[in-house]
């Protein structure tokens, strides 16, 4: 955990020293003021521009055409927000007393692939154990499951020997994480170092080192321990179950397990989120978060965009299969850990 404490320490640390050493220019609270001061926030700091394709200076000229000095503020507020949306980026918010931006369509245009009293109603008949933020259980020929819903509750190092030490003796485990939007990466780091023997190398991080879109560090390793002596590891053969709704923290989780022996992901290719959030503010007290330092996966790839399932291991849940009480992505898993 100490990995991540200082990784999270050096970007603030970074971002702070790049503020303090970039003038920054004053800007006055009135509609353009704001307007100007947030676009020239992420200008100088956001991190995927080239990834993803977006052209600031054009998205600049689009929206500052529907600046008006007599604007109300939630008139500014619509403006600004449909601008930050054009970086299709679930990390990046504007929030305001009275709403808070957020771009949804990196998940509502696809399937949800995701119903989680289905599984509690057929596979478990509610008969299943919960602790530490996950519901685990046995299912039918002797597969060991774990539904984690959110990074940001805490995985206590305990609750985790309880759980794996319940599921010793299943052939397989499923580690569900769908609809998982992230947390924190310390969490990630708990839970991995369950199924790594060895210091692993799980990815990078790259961080602005000054105001050009370009400016970028060489990216820093980072690597993750096994779990300490007398913890409970597992190295039996994993599936890992993803849908789009799969963000951020739990993107990472999928993009690091992915590349581990014994481990597949299946169903949907995730919702990315790979960049670390930074939070900043404009004239008139709006905060704005957004990515500013870049994470790639061990290969040096960037997850931004998602991470895609295991060859052959692609699915969607059939609503017919839902209407018969069974979850096709999860059939799919019991099947690959079957056989």
């Amino acid at each position: 955990m100490r990995n991540i404490f200082f990784i999270t320490s050096l970007i603030s640390a970074i971002f702070m020293g790049l503020t303090s050493c970039h003038k920054i220019e004053e800007r006055a609270d009135d509609p353009r003021g704001n307007f100007e001061a947030l676009w020239s926030i992420l200008d100088e700091h956001y991190c995927f521009f080239k990834e993803k394709g977006v052209d600031w200076d054009q998205v600049h000229d689009k929206y500052a055409c529907r600046i008006g000095s007599e604007m109300t503020r939630e008139e500014l507020f619509i403006v600004c927000a449909d601008m930050l949306d054009e970086l299709r980026d679930g990390h990046v918010n504007l929030s305001a007393p009275f709403n808070t931006s957020y771009y949804r369509k990196w998940w509502s245009d696809y399937p949800q692939n995701f119903n989680k009293r289905l599984i509690e109603e057929s596979y478990f008949n509610f008969n299943y154990r919960q602790s530490s933020g996950m519901i685990y259980g046995l299912l039918e020929n002797n597969i060991g499951y774990i539904y984690y819903e959110n990074f940001s509750a805490t995985v206590g190092e305990g609750n985790l020997d309880y759980a794996l030490n319940f599921l010793a003796a299943a052939r397989g485990l499923i580690i569900d994480i769908r609809d998982n939007g992230g947390g924190s990466l310390t969490n990630v780091e708990t839970l991995v170092a369950r199924f790594i023997d060895r210091p692993t190398l799980v990815g990078y991080i790259s961080h602005k080192t000054g105001p050009g879109h370009d400016d970028f560090s060489e990216p820093y390793a980072i690597t993750y321990n096994p779990a300490g002596p007398g913890r409970v590891r597992w190295a039996k053969p994993v599936v890992v179950l993803t849908n789009r709704s799969t963000f951020s923290a739990a993107n990472n989780f999928a993009s690091v397990m992915k590349l581990l022996p014994g481990v597949r992901i299946a169903g949907a290719t995730t919702g990315g989120g790979s960049g670390m959030p930074y939070s900043s503010e404009i004239p008139c007290g709006w905060s704005v978060r957004f990515s500013a330092c870049s994470m790639l996966d061990a290969n040096g790839v960037s997850t931004e965009g998602g991470v895609t399932p295991t060859e052959g291991c692609a699915v969607d849940m059939d609503p017919q299969d839902a209407l018969n009480g069974k979850d096709t992505i999860l059939e799919k898993a019991m099947e690959l850990l079957n056989n």
